[in-house]
């Protein structure tokens, strides 16, 4: 169990049993190929390709060797700019053997994103698909290149370039290999390797710096509290760019010696529900909207999905009769909750296999091992009382070494260590902490401080609403009102404010009924599945006028 300082007060520390691991991403690779060589490794559904744990680090090294051969130092930022392939795979355990800083690039992103993270981030080599769906990444670079002094080179993944890359590499021999391993042995657990953009709520966004020991430990504790070992087949059809992909996928899987599948480039239910059946996948990943999209295929039924035990549900919280099916319909009765952010590499709090529903619909868990959450007062930081509400900080290894060359913003984001998430928590007196929404959604009508996570839960009661979005606009009077943004089930009748007022009259507190109702027929959302609020916001300034 974790261990508390005060039971009063909203403060846990995780379990430490199981040590830290102290290597780096290169050394802890290949101490699982020791174990576990001829076990399977990575598949790719699209391609047919499979690599067990000896062809697989046999590949990373032939890359490693070649990136080196083409001019990549350590330290050297290397962006990716790809969809969920096994080339981003072997890439981001390729720069990690030779101490280059892996920068992941949204595949949403657009040009004028694009030439801002590579000139923020000093990417020098750009490892990119040639294109993907409506995104022609190729020719977004051209667009671009000449702008960028530092980007040297350029790699197509699946063209001439990267089969030169990945040539150099075999062609220099044992001396690369040497090359590549004398590196390895130079690097310290500490150093930067990975830099995520976090997508801002507003102006661009910034470079979350990760180290070796931040997320090599997270993926492997993740992987440790969902029972992990070299029997398990996880399938990953959430993306790479983003830590849910790269490091509760990936780094949880090598550091247990569990196989990688990837199903798609891009998420597809049904291509995922196929995957789990043929490759006997005992995990799936997902954010609730993936889940009820794969609940919702008319062919469900039909596939086999008794190999799954477990899996990871995050991204935001998951309604209670969708958990009850994946349990339930899926299989997967020990399938966990996390919460976490980029800046903490990034789960801090996780559900355990024997949890309840409740818990896991109701709250996001219990600190993670090796790691500290206090829930504060955004005003005067003192850690408040269990059951109140105040902003959840996380402390431990797992925080990120800072914003890329922005001293400034780490700087709003660190206080002696701990990461502040702008996210409103409250601790129960187990220690598991329910999210009930971020500090800058909150809304303050008239100097009432309202939190519209609370609204949204009751909306949610409402017969004809399938989905909710509380936002606050502004208002001579009272400095802010709530509008509610809904999603209507299908032939339902026609909502106004008036009728949604009535619905809450008696039920909730005068000043907490939205005083707006707008009904969409979808929300704005990021590519990893959360409604994008600040965007709800700037369209209800247009729709209000």
């Amino acid at each position: 169990m974790t261990e508390t300082l005060d039971a009063a007060l909203s403060h846990t520390r995780g379990e430490t049993d199981t040590p830290l691991i102290e290597q780096t991403i290169g050394d802890n690779l290949d101490a699982t190929v020791e174990t576990y060589a001829d076990h399977e490794a990575l598949v790719d559904i699209e391609s047919g390709r499979r690599w067990t744990y000896g062809e697989f680090l046999a590949d990373v090294e032939t890359l490693a060797a070649g990136l080196l051969e083409a001019g990549v130092e350590q330290g050297d930022r290397v962006g990716i700019w790809a969809p969920n392939c096994p080339e981003w795979t072997l890439t981001q355990y390729a720069t990690a053997k030779i101490g280059a800083v892996l920068v992941n690039i949204n595949p949403a992103y657009r040009s004028h994103e694009l030439k801002y993270v590579l000139e923020q981030a000093g990417i020098s080599t750009l490892i990119s698909m040639p294109k993907f769906k409506t995104s022609n990444y190729a020719r977004m670079i051209e667009q671009v290149k000449d702008e960028c002094e530092q980007l040297a080179r350029i790699v197509f993944i699946g063209k001439q370039t990267w089969d030169d890359l990945f040539a150099a590499g075999r062609d220099s021999g044992e001396r690369g290999v040497a090359a590549v391993r004398e590196i390895q042995a130079g690097l310290d657990n500490g150093e930067a390797i990975n830099i995520q953009y976090t997508s801002g709520t507003t102006g661009f966004p910034k470079g979350a710096t990760l180290s070796h020991r931040n997320i090599l430990n997270n993926g492997f504790f993740v992987g440790e509290l969902c029972s992990y070992t070299a029997d398990d087949r996880v399938c990953i059809p959430v993306p790479f760019y983003h830590c849910f992909g790269m490091v509760m996928g990936n780094l949880a899987c090598t550091t247990h010696g569990a196989a990688m599948i990837i199903p798609a480039p891009g998420f597809d239910p049904v291509i995922s529900l196929r995957t789990v059946e043929a490759e006997r996948c005992t995990s799936l990943y997902g954010v609730p909207t993936m889940f009820i999209a794969e609940l919702a295929l008319d062919n469900f039924d039909e596939f086999d999905l008794t190999s799954l035990r477990t899996g990871i549900m995050a991204g935001s919280p998951c309604p209670e009769h969708t958990m009850r099916q994946v349990m339930e319909k899926m299989h997967m009765e020990e399938v966990s909750i996390c919460y976490g952010m980029t800046e903490t590499s990034p789960v801090s709090l996780q559900t355990r296999k024997n949890d309840t529903v409740a818990q896991r619909t109701q709250t996001v868990g219990r600190v993670g091992p090796h790691l500290e959450v206090s829930i504060v007062d955004p005003v005067t930081n003192e850690v408040v009382g269990r059951g109140e509400p105040g902003e959840l900080c996380t402390k431990g290894y797992s925080v990120m070494l800072g914003y890329w060359e922005q001293d400034d913003k780490t700087a709003e984001a660190i206080v002696d260590g701990w990461m502040h998430t702008g996210d409103l928590g409250v601790m129960d007196e187990d220690g598991y902490v329910a999210i009930t929404g971020r500090i800058k959604d909150m809304v303050i009508r008239g100097g009432e401080n309202i939190y519209p996570r609370e609204i949204e839960e009751f909306l949610y009661n409402h017969p004809d609403i399938v989905d909710a979005q509380v936002i606050g606009v502004p208002d001579e009077r009272f400095g802010e009102e709530l509008m509610a943004c809904v999603r209507l089930r299908d032939g339902a009748e026609e909502l106004t404010a008036e009728s949604l007022r009535e619905y809450c009259s008696g039920k909730l507190a005068h000043y907490k009924v939205p005083r707006y109702v707008r009904v969409m027929e979808e929300f704005p959302m990021t590519v990893t599945g959360k409604i994008r609020k600040i965007e709800l916001r700037e369209q209800a300034s247009e729709y209000m006028k």
